[in-house]
């Protein structure tokens, strides 16, 4: 499922898009999908698309869905696949990546 997200976000433009294998070390999730958007809307739109894909791709719905387009940082909760979708100054921010360098390795890359 994650990196069925990863060509979601891809397909819709996001930037910048990391994917993070948090296992075995990590009880909270197994993936991060990370990505920016330009814009508040874009945010949106992402956010939108994933929701909207996975849903029928899966036929799961995120558990949790946190943040809102205008504060930079939407997070959808599917589990064991968590995705951030952030304007690029929240982003470098919160440096999530950094974060859980110890404990992840980046399975995909895309700027």
């Amino acid at each position: 499922m994650a990196r069925f997200i990863v060509s979601v976000v891809e397909d819709n433009k996001a930037e910048n898009i990391v994917l993070l294998d948090l296992r075995p070390d990590t009880i909270m999730a197994d993936f991060f999908v990370l990505c920016n958007g330009n814009s508040d809307r874009q945010i949106r739109a992402l956010s939108e698309y994933v929701r909207e894909k996975v849903k029928e791709q899966y036929g799961k719905t995120p558990f949790s869905l946190e943040g809102t387009p205008e504060s930079g940082w939407v997070l959808l909760d599917y589990g064991s696949v968590v995705v951030h979708v952030f304007a690029e100054e929240q982003r470098d921010y919160y440096d999530l990546q950094a974060l859980w360098s110890k404990n992840a390795s980046v399975l995909l890359s895309i700027q």
